[in-house]
């Protein structure tokens, strides 16, 4: 599972070398490609709308044609602009080991009213997914269509569009993610396109299904599936969904999910666990880890921090990476608990109490521990949830490929105390994102 950062807010396009620097720095080894920097949702807004105001108002030809000459020529009429855009990030990058495993294609302004750029996004979306691949990229998210896309129609439109494509990410060998949206309704968030999982599901099996017979068809090798799915979390939070569901319906075709943090009303891009009320989160995490963890996740992170970033100042920005890089970590320790006790051949619980209660709840029939320990001396040689509770020196006669899993908040206390006693074999339990707990506390322990 890769840990990836989002560029928004940290890096300049312009000018890299200190966002690259801090990310770096942070602990991140992998960038997402944000290319919107190549051509915003504003540009293509704009796009032509200058020529079509001039012919509309009848203004003379010269005039217009004077106009055409004057003003910048976008990517959106000159592809090959990509690279160049992205060349001075691509190089600073590539000198600090950084990898671009995923990009973002650009996208049009969530209310906008334009409908005649389908064929402009097309061609600019089969020339991102090229360059993605040109800079080692693995797969690409690409929003669905909705401008002009009329009600009930929603299937067939982007089901043409991203077949136009597959020939495009099949021979770079590059994944198109599709990505839940929301819109904007009189000021309210609603759901939008691939908001409804079991329906963003269907269309995935659909589009790889024809994207396989279309391609085969025309004696082309097929790498894996062409299409996948990019899970935002900024999304179902606006919309009030069960991200636990929308996981686990979408499974293995989940390939990324982007973490950001808001209030659930209100677009978003802060630092997960930040935007909280009364001390509990906005954002239900607890049925993400969830989800994830069910279904066995194992592709990209994104961390997408924007709003969080642009409140720090920019002396304080290598700390912030820091601490973004090892909430990423905590995300993906969450989700492969798992992975951690099947290393094991046997494991041994540390901590005598609530946790470890937890513990054997969820996991205590497929991971019967051996034993617990406690530094409580009173508890030695009793039994606690079935387990002969046993003094910290027990675990010097352990096997080396006994796991020691800690079960106790105070966590870097203990695995010092384990570490001074030569013991290697240590890691970690928590019970905050577990399927089911004990709500009762026992007391005194």
């Amino acid at each position: 599972m890769r840990i990836v950062c989002a560029p928004s807010g940290i890096v300049s396009y312009s000018r890299p070398n200190q966002g690259i620097m801090d990310i770096h720095q942070g602990g991140f080894s992998h960038l997402s490609l944000d290319m919107q920097h190549c051509c915003s949702g504003q540009e293509l807004e704009n796009f032509r709308a200058k020529e079509e105001e001039l012919k509309g108002e009848r203004r003379q030809e010269e005039q217009l044609e004077a106009w055409q000459r004057e003003k910048r020529i976008s990517v959106l009429e000159d592809s090959s602009k990509i690279g160049r855009r992205f060349q001075k990030l691509a190089s600073v990058g590539k000198e600090n080991g950084i990898t671009f495993p995923i990009a973002r294609a650009p996208y049009l302004l969530r209310d906008t009213k334009r409908v005649d750029l389908e064929e402009v996004l097309l061609e600019l979306h089969k020339a991102c997914i090229r360059y993605c691949a040109s800079v080692g990229g693995e797969s690409i998210v690409i929003r669905p269509l909705f401008s002009g896309v009329e009600y009930g129609k929603e299937w067939e439109a982007n089901r043409k569009y991203y077949l136009q494509l597959a020939p495009v990410a099949a021979e770079s060998q590059v994944t198109v993610l599709l990505e839940n949206q929301c819109q904007n309704r009189n000021g309210h968030m609603i759901r939008g396109m691939c908001s409804d999982a079991g329906l963003a599901a269907q269309w995935i099996d659909y589009l790889n299904k024809e994207a396989r017979e279309q391609l085969a068809a025309e004696g082309r090798e097929i790498h894996g599936d062409c299409f996948g799915f990019c899970m935002d979390v900024g999304v179902c939070n606006l919309c009030g969904q069960d991200m636990h569901e929308f996981a686990v319906t979408l499974d293995s075709r989940l390939k990324a999910v982007v973490l950001r943090d808001s209030d659930g009303q209100q677009e978003g891009a802060m630092l997960p666990f930040t935007c909280v009320s009364q001390g509990q989160p906005k954002t239900d995490w607890l049925s993400l880890i969830r989800g994830l963890r069910q279904i066995h996740f194992d592709g990209d992170l994104i961390l997408e921090i924007q709003d969080t970033v642009e409140c720090f100042s920019p002396l304080l920005r290598p700390m912030l990476m820091s601490l973004a890089k090892q909430v990423g970590e905590y995300f993906r320790w969450q989700i492969e608990i798992e992975r951690a006790l099947k290393k094991y051949s046997s494991i041994v619980l540390f901590g005598a109490g609530n946790m470890c209660r937890n513990f054997l709840k969820c996991y205590g029939e497929q991971y019967p521990p051996l034993f617990t320990c406690d530094n409580n001396e009173e508890r030695w040689g009793t039994i606690f949830c079935g387990l002969e509770v046993k003094p910290p020196k027990a675990l010097l006669s352990l096997p080396p490929d006994c796991g020691i899993f800690i079960c106790n908040i105070y966590y870097r206390e203990i695995e010092k105390q384990l570490r001074e006693m030569g013991i290697e074999s240590v890691e970690f339990f928590n019970d905050e994102y577990m399927p089911s707990f004990h709500f009762d506390r026992v007391k005194g322990v």
